[in-house]
């Protein structure tokens, strides 16, 4: 080959490698001018377990980065490959070919140091099974680290092929070189097309439509994906920022890893608290995922149902021991009697009238206080219940001491004759008063407190108040016992 033609065939070669390298950035370049978007994302890794291709990676990575953060490796090296060439041709034209090709073999193998890591240690991870290849993020980030680890390789190897000596006759390439050729060629078709692919979008929550408003101009995801994007995002949580590590991560892939830990939680049952579960890589992502995954949804709901049987029993226990207690046996028939089983919180019951709810009244004796409209009675020590009678009465009943530990009567004013006695569960007692709005006295009966101070456990239904209701004009408070 005459020495022109060669010189030209060579520079055309070092030329190929300096467009491929650069080549990526300029197309990046390009679509954040037109769009605004460089398609940067960033994904958490959560992971545990050792592998080797993420274990040698991690080793590496430390002192690779800051290398390639240097001017000359920028924009896939295509510094380090313009000053290659430049040596190279100076070389040549001072008639040293051998050193022109040395220096275009150093330029190659110090970028293939740098990038076939990127593509050969994912790979081997891929390799070696679903749990070395999640270490790596999402299978769509997989697929573009590959991928771009294979492209990187590009411009050294067409460095290499640009510097082999000419050959004076054409030599045909064994079946093993064609193969292999081709196969290296396949793959960058099929790869390389894939990591140039748009990263992916992360959809704001208009585009979600996480309020329902009918808003939502995301294509490509069903209802499901949306509203477990939304969970995901803390975009249906006024209070929350969601699930951290995952508020840059694309629509796809958040969607992708929810799905695949889906399928390990259906693997066991739909228990997120799985062993297997908890210890995945996005684990993170399993308390959003009832409304993404049948399995968890159906293991929520059976854990609800029994949580609340347990609950259902629990007070129906409860309810049994009030309705043990003897009735009480008024000294003069009450215009309405009725019991109920009332659970305190914070030590006491409450009653009001409608249009008077507010802060609970200051107890006379720790036991009873009334306020224009409000009630407030001690049932509990703190949280408990309570086995309550109610008695209304069109006048005085006789005074009942015996039998009960504390007596307290109070005065009550009532603006609408519509109070009520209720706790924070059980059933609201109404009607208490007997002649609509006026002046009323409330008398409160109590055995059991002693009980509950003095026992860590006492018995169900340790605590009795008997509550009467009856019209007076006095205000003075009055503690029989």
């Amino acid at each position: 080959m005459p020495r022109r033609s060669w010189v030209h065939r060579v520079s055309k070669g070092w030329a190929a490698a300096t467009l491929t390298a650069v080549a990526p950035s300029l197309f990046f370049w390009v679509i954040w001018t037109l769009t605004g978007d460089y398609g940067s994302r960033s994904y958490l890794s959560m992971s545990s377990g050792s592998c080797l291709g993420w274990d040698i990676y991690d080793q590496i990575s430390p002192w690779a980065y800051p290398v390639k953060a240097v001017p000359l490796f920028s924009y896939g090296g295509a510094p380090l490959i313009v000053l290659g060439f430049a040596g190279w041709y100076l070389s040549v034209r001072r008639g040293r070919a051998g050193l022109g090709r040395i220096i275009g073999r150093c330029v190659a193998v110090v970028l293939l140091v740098l990038d076939l890591p990127l593509f050969l240690l994912p790979t081997l991870d891929a390799a070696l099974g679903p749990a070395c290849e999640a270490m790596w993020g999402p299978p769509e980030l997989l697929s573009r680290q590959i991928g771009w680890g294979l492209y990187d390789c590009l411009p050294p190897i067409l460095v290499l092929l640009a510097v082999r000596a000419p050959r004076r006759a054409f030599v045909r390439r064994g079946p093993v070189v064609r193969t292999a050729a081709a196969v290296l060629a396949v793959t960058a078709v099929v790869l390389v097309p894939a990591a140039s692919a748009s990263p992916g979008k992360v959809s704001t929550e208009r585009e979600l439509d996480c309020a329902g408003f009918g808003d939502g101009t995301v294509k490509g995801l069903s209802e499901t994906d949306k509203r477990f994007l939304c969970a995901v995002r803390g975009y249906d949580r006024p209070y929350d920022s969601g699930v951290e590590g995952w508020d840059e991560v694309s629509d796809q892939d958040v969607v992708a890893q929810g799905r695949q830990l889906c399928a390990l939680a259906t693997r066991h049952g739909g228990d997120i608290h799985a062993r297997a579960v908890q210890e995945a890589p996005q684990a993170s992502l399993a308390n959003m995922l009832a409304g993404l995954c049948p399995a968890v949804t159906r293991a929520r709901q059976a854990e609800a149902g029994r949580q609340q049987a347990e609950e259902d029993a629990y007070v129906a226990k409860k309810e049994r021991a009030c309705a043990a207690h003897p009735r009480h046996r008024p000294k003069i028939r009450p215009v309405r009697q009725r019991r109920a089983t009332l659970w305190a919180e914070f030590w006491t019951i409450g009653g009001e009238e409608d249009g008077y709810e507010g802060d609970p009244p200051e107890l006379v004796e720790n036991l009873v206080g009334t306020g224009r409209g409000t009630l407030a009675i001690w049932a509990a020590d703190e949280i408990g219940h309570a086995c309550v009678t109610v008695e209304s009465y069109t006048r005085r009943p006789p005074l009942e001491t015996g039998g009960w530990e504390e007596v307290v009567e109070v005065g009550y004013e009532s603006p609408t004759g519509s109070l009520q006695l209720y706790g924070v569960d059980g059933p609201v007692l109404k009607d208490l008063i007997t002649r609509g709005p006026g002046s009323y006295r409330v008398r409160v009966h109590l055995r059991g407190r002693k009980l509950v101070y003095q026992v860590a456990y006492p018995p169900d239904g340790a605590v009795e108040l008997l509550v009467q209701v009856f019209p007076g004009t006095a205000k003075r408070p009055v503690a029989y016992k």
